[in-house]
Formats: C-alpha cells, structure tokens, sequence
C-alpha cells in the first residue's frame, strides 16, 4: 500500500528563533532553533548535499 501526500517545508523568522515546519500528509512538525542551532544545521545539511551529489556521480561497475 503506498500512501500518497506531499511534503512541505517552511522556514520562518520568530522574534528570537529561526522555525522549521515540516508538512507532510496531514501532518505537520515543527521545530524551533536558535542561531546557533540553526547555523549548525544549515552546514550539516550543505556538507550532506555535497557528499550525496559527490556519490551520485560515483558509478560501480
């Protein structure tokens, strides 16, 4: 069985706090960073992209 639902992401400026919202399906999560936080996910997440495009290009015969 294969449930179909789009996936969304928001990101949003709070007063103190950088918010992330997660929609997918009916269902939503979110998650509040401060600065610091924030700036520590935004370069796991770019150090994430680079390794999987760099692994994209890898072909194993």
């Amino acid at each position: 069985m294969t449930h179909d639902f789009e996936r969304k992401i928001d990101v949003e400026i709070e007063r103190t706090r950088i918010r992330l919202t997660i929609f997918h399906g009916e269902d939503e999560e979110v998650i509040k960073f401060n600065l610091e936080e924030a700036e520590e996910l935004a370069g796991k997440l770019e150090q994430a992209i680079q390794d999987y495009s760099q692994r994209k290009q890898i072909r194993i015969d």
